[in-house]
């Protein structure tokens, strides 16, 4: 597999632009357009909210139909609790996007992210997609990836090629995450773009299977949003056979090469959480079973006392294990052994002597390691978050102001 310098245009057919709509700065990208030279294959896999964005309930309708050609995203409004007119205004933006590029309606998949509660300004949204709709190209998957941002720091977006049947076959893709993230599901907003010929089957069996180590697998501040969705289209210009067997070995080399692209994203999202400094990385290995692995871990990068530990470089070994035991899986605690980095802190659900110092070194890297070794089983997962600081309460009491 070989990793590019591109982003959602990088596999053949696809083309994207990203404007600034002034939906709720001015002079800042907040609009993108993708397009696909032919219908592809659509999969996609939304937030369990129960309360769901406009954007979610009617791109559900186009992905029921396993078909779709565009995506029109905005951020600066989530279009959320709207009532009914968000509801047509988020048809309007199909609508809107469909008539500029002379594809049916149904064919567009629509996406928000921003303020809840606001009215969608329709006549600059309109005007963006208009402008979006004319400007799309190849080199227009960096502005994209730039205008899907709200809190994030720096744009997500990745792509990769891995040959199938001796094909070069691409995917690319953006995200946009930074807070408001616990997923039950994905955590944000995500596109992935690919060339494969694949059966809608064996796309949407992959998809969910790699949202589930990756999106699925960080969490920021225990919120799960009411707009997340991650959606992949598949156009089939690669050119390889049919991959309809999720048994055969081009789609476990298709499922590999997705697997890293999401798992890329979702370190980048964790990583750049609002106001982190570092990113955590929790490894649960020799667990009792796999469910008990993934909820161990996620629950430990939920934890607020882990993350603010985290932050003030206090190997707090305690909060860990405790954050472990509410997470409601079995496990016996006086077997777990704890390691921040290298550094052992914990043996056999006891405290042990450990080196005060090295371990403020490994709280003070980028990326933060901590390994629980549970001792009762060969399952293991990891689970990304990052630590609590005092920037994350400065962006969120004045976020929608």
């Amino acid at each position: 597999m070989q990793v590019l310098n591109q982003g959602i245009t990088a596999p053949l057919g696809f083309l994207a632009q990203g404007v600034a709509a002034a939906i709720k700065k001015p002079d800042r990208e907040d609009l993108a357009v993708i397009l696909a030279a032919r219908e592809c294959k659509a999969e996609a896999v939304f937030t369990t909210n129960r309360v769901q964005a406009a954007c979610v309930k009617y791109s559900k309708e186009v992905a029921a139909r396993g078909a779709a050609r565009a995506v029109v995203v905005n951020s600066g409004n989530a279009n959320a609790c709207t009532g009914l007119q968000g509801e047509v205004d988020a048809r309007v933006m199909a609508q809107t996007a469909a008539e500029v590029l002379h594809i049916d309606a149904e064919e567009v998949i629509v996406a928000s992210t921003g303020v809840i509660g606001v009215p969608m300004p329709m006549e600059r949204v309109q005007a963006g997609i208009k402008e979006a709709c004319r400007g799309l190209s190849v080199g227009g998957g960096h502005s994209a990836a730039r205008a899907i941002m709200t809190t994030d720091t720096v744009p997500k977006e990745i792509a990769v090629q891995v040959r199938i049947d001796g094909k070069p076959v691409r995917i690319g893709a953006m995200a946009k995450g930074s807070g408001m993230i616990h997923p039950n599901m994905a955590t944000m907003l995500g596109f992935i773009t690919t060339d494969v010929n694949i059966s809608n089957e064996c796309l949407g069996q992959a998809l969910r299977d790699s949202v589930d180590i990756s999106y699925n697998m960080i969490s920021v501040d225990r919120d799960t949003s009411t707009n997340d969705m991650v959606v992949v289209l598949a156009n089939g210009l690669a050119g390889n056979s049919l991959i309809d067997n999720i048994s055969s070995r081009s789609y476990r080399d298709f499922k590999a090469a997705l697997d890293y692209v999401n798992v890329e994203l979702a370190r980048s999202i964790a990583g750049d959480g609002e106001g982190a400094t570092r990113l955590i990385q929790v490894e649960i290995v020799n667990a009792g079973s796999q469910h008990a692995a993934r909820q161990i871990a996620r629950s430990i990068t939920g934890s607020n006392l882990t993350k603010a530990a985290v932050f003030g470089q206090d190997a707090n070994w305690g909060r860990i294990i405790c954050a472990a035991g509410y997470a409601g899986a079995e496990f016996d605690p006086n077997l777990v052994d704890i390691y921040l980095g290298e550094v052992q802190v914990a043996s056999n659900g006891m405290g042990v002597d450990f080196d005060e110092e090295k371990a403020r070194q490994t709280l003070q890297q980028d990326t933060v390691c901590i390994r629980l070794d549970m001792k009762q089983g060969t399952c293991a997962a990891t689970a990304w978050g990052c630590d609590l600081t005092h920037d994350y309460i400065n962006i969120n009491a004045s976020y929608r102001t």
